[in-house]
């Protein structure tokens, strides 16, 4: 087996698409359910955001590196996890939020902020807590973003399709009220489908090397849930914005972290498996504790977004 440094996985930009293209429709989804007075009350107070963009770009990295630190990876899967660590939560993080009964207007709200800040804050991040850690130092690369082009990633995948949704809520309340729930169960059938065509489009790869990078991955994002989470509770926040800091935290954008590797380091196999097995472990953990807390109310605080 060779090491894991010269594996390149299937990269197919096609399968990246289909996932921006379900993640639309499952935003349409998710905003079929919101209304506007959501989005106001969301950035009347915008401590909980901030609290968010704290734990995102602060807490998250420092707690990477500690397990680093700890665990003593391979260089290249360190380098992968120092990445994932810098990028923005992913989109899949609002409709998460949307079924744990958060505050999904906040989640949203977190999302598109963290995603425009990523801008500068991934390369600093990364560039920052990969040079600090001498093993990741030789591989390390300075490597930019586009504003611009991030920004329409942001309109097309979540501004547009909720934009859509929530005035199909505004205009046609009746139909949205009949159309949420249905929606709801196959967003959820649509993410399982893609999580198996994932392993089955890179199944040799992640049979002979997914042990290298499971339990890295599996602390990483136990770690950016409970610093979420925690952040958002030592800050007193409601318990549905905790789910949401908590989510938004815990989802990161690993395809964006993808695009990166395959741009910028050649597709180098430590990085790429990391990334990789992130974009479905999130989505696995994260519906496991989505669905955990459906069945827990968040309480007579919870937040509008909750159902």
């Amino acid at each position: 087996m060779m090491p894991i440094d010269q594996v390149r996985l299937n990269f197919n930009p096609a399968s990246l698409t289909a996932l921006n293209i379900i993640l639309g429709f499952v935003m349409f989804g998710v905003a079929l359910d919101m209304k506007l007075a959501d989005f106001r009350n969301a950035w009347r107070s915008p401590k909980p955001i901030l609290i968010g963009l704290f734990a995102q770009f602060v807490l998250l990295p420092a707690a990477t590196f500690g397990l680093v630190w700890l665990i003593r990876p391979a260089p290249s899967i360190a380098l992968g996890m120092f990445l994932v660590a810098s990028c923005p939560g992913g989109n899949i993080s609002n409709f998460l939020t949307h079924l744990a009964r958060g505050n999904t207007a906040l989640s949203v709200s977190m999302t598109a902020v963290s995603t425009f800040v990523a801008t500068f804050m991934t390369p600093l991040n990364f560039s920052l807590w990969a040079g600090l850690y001498a093993p990741t130092q030789a591989l390390l690369r300075d490597f930019t973003l586009d504003r611009w082009e991030m920004l329409l990633a942001v309109f097309l995948l979540l501004g547009l399709p909720m934009s859509i949704g929530l005035f199909v809520s505004q205009r046609f309340p009746a139909f949205s009220h009949r159309l949420k729930t249905p929606m709801r169960y196959l967003s959820i059938a649509i993410f399982g489908l893609f999580v198996i065509g994932a392993l089955a489009a890179n199944f040799r790869y992640f049979l002979d090397y997914v042990g290298y990078v499971v339990f890295f991955v599996m602390l990483q994002n136990g770690a950016a849930l409970f610093s979420g989470y925690a952040a958002a509770l030592l800050s007193r926040l409601p318990e549905g914005d905790r789910r949401a800091v908590a989510i938004e935290v815990g989802i990161q954008n690993s395809g964006l972290g993808l695009i990166l590797i395959f741009n910028f380091f050649d597709g180098l196999g430590g990085m790429a498996i990391i990334a990789a097995w992130w974009g479905i472990w999130h989505i696995l953990s994260g519906l496991s504790v989505a669905f955990w807390w459906r069945r827990r109310a968040p309480g007579p605080r919870a937040q509008s977004g909750a159902t």
